[in-house]
């Protein structure tokens, strides 16, 4: 492989991140990750802004996190005030691959509650990674507020993150199996039989909270 040792090798492949074909950007990504260039970091972020694959995406977040976080973790953080969607969904993943806590502030309430679905998910990883200790409440509370929100995919990985803040979740989660909307509800059971019996199933611990809230309604109008 091609290090990049002089400035000539280094130029090659910064225009190679911009080539026509994903598995050229993909060999030119592993090889700025393999001769890390702190020259390199500006383009690998704005590449990762407009990066169409998904492999390449992820090379590019490898090759970031190859280099010193005392000069990607600013310019990532910077990245999270960006207007593009994948701009900050894609800054949010690295940053959780780099694991630096100096992130932590920039994980702002606005991140973890983003219109657009990719970026907050992407938050709520980061903000499970990087949250610092005594902190996990509020973050609860927080990630509490987007029970329900979208498909099963969606709400898998908020149960996710919410299950990886542990028991200080269940004050939360059993306020929320009393919100008016049924659909926060259920997500709410369910996340909470996950947290007890993670062997469940996202698939199965829906279809019993599904039961729970129709028994404990008949049980009502009973």
């Amino acid at each position: 492989m091609t290090m990049l040792n002089d400035d000539t090798n280094l130029a090659r492949a910064l225009r190679g991140l911009e080539r026509g074909s994903a598995s050229v950007r993909l060999k030119a990504a592993l090889a700025v990750g393999t001769a890390p260039d702190r020259r390199c970091v500006d383009t690998l972020v704005e590449r990762c802004a407009v990066e169409p694959d998904f492999h390449v995406r992820e090379m590019l977040t490898w090759a970031l996190t190859r280099h010193s976080p005392s000069t990607t973790v600013p310019r990532l953080v910077d990245e999270l005030r960006s207007e593009r969607a994948q701009a900050r969904s894609q800054a949010l993943h690295t940053l959780s691959k780099i694991g630096d806590r100096r992130a932590w502030p920039a994980i702002t309430r606005a991140l973890l509650t983003d219109a657009d679905d990719e970026a907050a998910r992407s938050a709520w990883r980061a903000a499970v990674v990087l949250v610092p200790e005594g902190e996990e409440p509020e973050l609860a509370r927080v990630l509490a507020t987007q029970l329900g929100r979208g498909e099963r995919q969606m709400r898998l990985s908020l149960s996710r993150a919410l299950i990886a803040l542990g028991e200080v979740i269940m004050p939360i989660l059993r306020a929320s199996m009393a919100h008016p909307d049924p659909r926060v509800r259920q997500h709410a059971h369910a996340t909470e039989r996950l947290l007890r019996d993670p062997e469940a199933g996202f698939d199965f611990a829906i279809e019993e909270a599904k039961r729970t809230l129709v028994l404990g309604t008949t049980g009502q109008e009973e």
